[in-house]
């Protein structure tokens, strides 16, 4: 009788992951699915029931996608924001929110009145501000290419644009390619033989812009934890600074075409248009692309990312070892008995994130 009675318990028993709520049979599938799931309170979450999802774009369908949560498609119908996905109390303050949430059409640089072809702020007082405390500083940067090669399917720089966090241009130039252009790309970036005749030399560009980034620090503390550099935004970063031919160390990158929550529920990066469209609320590129436009697009977004206030709890786990980007699983230094022993809620705490949550930029550096 009692043999049976736990047979049937155990037939019955299901593992639940307190992040997404998946069910398992046994004990040893649920330590498993948490071990490469890499929860945290970072995740994007469901503002009815809590679900954590692994980028914005599934917390996206799970609210209004071909199957969604049926509770939660209804709440968020009438009280969520299509934008940031937030629940809210009432119509009044989402109303009130969606104002605020959906941004403006940034101006474009052709409007800007800019003395010459480059444009710098003063940061002179950068060297008196206490970085521990007031988090990282932030440089947006957007790269025009045009074509090089027989075919014209060569990149080649062609026009930088540098914004800081407040949207200011604080360089903006147009750049010498180091080989003859082949395809201006007209329809696409604006840019015709006269604007590249007399512009800055590859080389020259690259130096200010690496005079804007490092902000007087030294190459080997830029390297070792960023010292008083600034991070360095942009969409698809890689493609960039190869057109630069220029390095910047990864911890200091911050690219909204890698950021995980940002992604599409296969890992595909989604183009800077349709995340400007999806989560600021207004279009870009329509016709010729804009360098500032794409600029402001891009610090908007890591501006919202950053601000997202997540709960305290579990901070600490996704802090280590920021710089070098390396998160490993709270799993590996226990044994599976020992893991089968401990209860779902303290698996969940064992759990870590495999993306240092952007959030953290605005706490101490």
């Amino acid at each position: 009788m009692g043999s049976e009675a736990v047979h049937l318990e155990s037939r019955t028993t299901r593992f639940k992951c307190l992040a997404c709520f998946k069910q398992y049979k046994k004990k040893e599938h649920l330590i498993e699915h948490l071990r490469v799931s890499y929860h945290s309170v970072h995740q994007p979450k469901c503002g009815v029931c809590h679900k954590q999802c692994k980028s914005l774009e599934s917390l996206r369908e799970h609210l209004t996608g071909n199957l969604p949560k049926k509770n939660c498609s209804k709440i968020f119908s009438e009280q969520g924001c299509d934008y940031c996905l937030k629940i809210f109390e009432n119509a009044d303050t989402l109303c009130e929110h969606k104002e605020r949430c959906q941004l403006p059409v940034p101006i474009t640089v052709e409007t800007i009145r800019i003395p010459s072809t480059e444009s710098h702020i003063d940061f002179s007082d950068s060297a008196n501000r206490d970085y521990t405390i007031r988090g990282l500083e932030a440089i947006a940067i957007d790269c025009q290419k045009v074509g090089g090669g027989s075919d014209g399917s060569l990149d080649l720089c062609a026009r930088v644009c540098l914004i800081d966090e407040d949207e200011n241009i604080i360089f903006h130039t147009y750049v010498q390619p180091l080989i003859p252009v082949t395809d201006y790309r007209y329809e696409v970036t604006g840019i015709t033989e006269a604007h590249l005749r007399d512009a800055m030399p590859l080389e020259e560009v690259r130096e200010k812009v690496l005079e804007v980034l490092q902000n007087g620090e030294s190459i080997g503390r830029l390297r070792l934890d960023g010292g008083k550099g600034r991070l360095l935004l942009g969409h698809d970063l890689r493609h960039d600074l190869d057109c630069l031919r220029m390095y910047y160390p990864d911890h200091l990158l911050r690219d909204t075409a890698k950021y995980l929550p940002l992604m599409k529920t296969n890992l595909v990066s989604f183009s800077l248009k349709s995340l400007t469209k999806k989560y600021l609320g207004y279009d870009i590129q329509s016709g010729m692309h804009d360098p500032y436009e794409d600029c402001v697009s891009i610090m908007r977004l890591y501006k919202r990312m950053r601000s997202l206030n997540h709960s305290e709890a579990g901070i600490g786990t996704a802090i280590v070892n920021h710089h070098t980007q390396s998160f490993g699983s709270g799993f590996d230094s226990l044994k599976l008995k020992e893991l089968e022993n401990m209860t779902p809620d303290e698996l969940y705490k064992l759990s870590k994130p495999n993306y240092r949550c952007w959030c953290l930029d605005s706490r101490q550096a």
